[in-house]
């Protein structure tokens, strides 16, 4: 899954990643170190702009709300529980499938927070003495400190208890697909603790790598059996994890210190 994920990079640093066309300033997003469900996050997206002339698809740089609510939705408060799409499903499911089919966007990321269960702590909650084991965070990046581009779906929700011209009349929000985690030795791995991505759990963001990128945003491409293509894992080998401060696992905590790679996990929470 992803609950949780750092994004720190500038919108002029990602407008050339991803060859942004239009971004508004004033939707500028301070670096976040521990971006949470709810939050506001950065998006690309490719779609036409109104006063395009001649209309076409436009990649730009959006800030939208993390955590899906459907179009058909009667309120906001399903959203968010709805922060995860399952690659397997997601063309399915009522929730995504329109958005899958047509409002496709990459959450770009310095890498995603996972939490691992220590042995000490799980064999404490098998006997009973523990009902709540503390968990070992892990930060999980690529390897070689590219861009994270985490595959999402965005939808948008009218809210029919504002006029028209409100500004908040109009909800964008976005969701990101998850698909199995790798069993393949990390690139790098911890010395102690897990050396596969399923070792930290079972489930990960898909991660897209730049020669999807264009397949992924084009909104001519609709047809479900197409795109399902798109989801399939990145080559294995390109990522690599290492153990965090536990002061992550409290949303009111942010900064670049909580990216501090950790020597060896948090006493009490080993692997």
């Amino acid at each position: 899954m992803c609950g949780r994920y750092a994004s720190s990079r500038r919108p002029e640093d990602l407008a050339g990643i991803f060859e942004i066309e239009k971004w508004e300033p004033e939707e500028t997003l301070e670096p976040d170190y521990n971006v949470a469900p709810t939050k506001e996050v950065y998006a690309v997206l490719d779609r036409p702009l109104k006063d395009a002339d001649p209309p076409r698809p436009v990649r730009q740089l959006r800030k939208l709300k993390w955590g899906l609510v459907p179009s058909w939705a009667k309120t906001p408060e399903g959203g968010a529980r709805m922060i995860n799409a399952r690659a397997e499903t997601v063309h399915e499911k009522p929730a995504y499938r329109r958005a899958f089919a047509a409002r496709r966007c990459i959450l770009p990321a310095d890498g995603y927070y996972e939490w691992v269960t220590g042995t000490q702590e799980r064999e404490l909650e098998v006997e009973g003495k523990k009902k709540r084991p503390r968990k070992q965070p892990y930060f999980v990046l690529p390897a070689d400190g590219s861009v994270f581009a985490m595959a999402g779906l965005y939808e948008f929700w009218r809210d029919r208890t504002l006029p028209d011209d409100h500004p908040q009349a109009w909800w964008v929000t976005c969701s990101v697909i998850t698909t199995e985690a790798e069993r393949t030795p990390l690139a790098v791995a911890p010395a102690e603790g897990p050396h596969s991505l399923a070792e930290i759990h079972p489930r990960m963001p898909l991660m897209l790598t730049p020669d999807r990128w264009d397949a992924w945003l084009d909104p001519a491409r609709t047809d479900p059996d197409d795109l399902r293509g798109l989801l399939a894992p990145p080559p294995a080998g390109l990522m690599r994890a290492y153990p965090v401060a536990t002061a992550v696992s409290n949303v009111r905590n942010n900064g670049p210190e909580l990216l501090k790679e950790l020597e060896a996990p948090e006493e009490g929470t080993l692997f």
